[in-house]
């Protein structure tokens, strides 16, 4: 039997930007990224603490260090500068394995900067 599990998770990201003008999806830091092993194109679901919005999109890494969490296109009505989003990631697992699984979790300071990380 396979189930879907929670991977990984960007804790209290702030949005930097939201370009409408892009196709869509969501720019996030790539060195935030790495962390929590969550790769280009992966798909995501975004929930907004502010409005209470939730969205699923995909990933696009952004400059490495650079704090960027830019929501694109569609994406970019659904939440505005300076609002705080949790970044989630999901995988497909056996259910064994799923069991044993620890997803890796960071939680951000005020400027996207890690402030620590732990597994779950």
């Amino acid at each position: 039997m396979w189930i879907e599990r929670f991977k990984a998770k960007i804790a209290h990201a702030t949005v930097t930007e939201a370009n409408l003008k892009y196709e869509g999806s969501i720019t996030i830091d790539e060195k935030l990224l790495d962390a929590v092993d969550i790769i280009e194109g992966e798909r995501v679901q975004v929930l907004n603490i502010n409005n209470g919005n939730r969205f699923d999109t995909y990933v696009i890494p952004g400059k490495a260090g650079s704090g960027v969490i830019c929501l694109n296109g569609p994406a970019a009505r659904q939440g505005l500068v300076g609002d705080q989003v949790m970044i989630i990631s999901y995988a497909m697992m056996d259910f064994e394995e799923a069991k044993k699984f620890k997803a890796k979790v960071v939680n951000l300071d005020d400027r996207n900067k890690i402030k620590n990380t732990h597994g779950r």
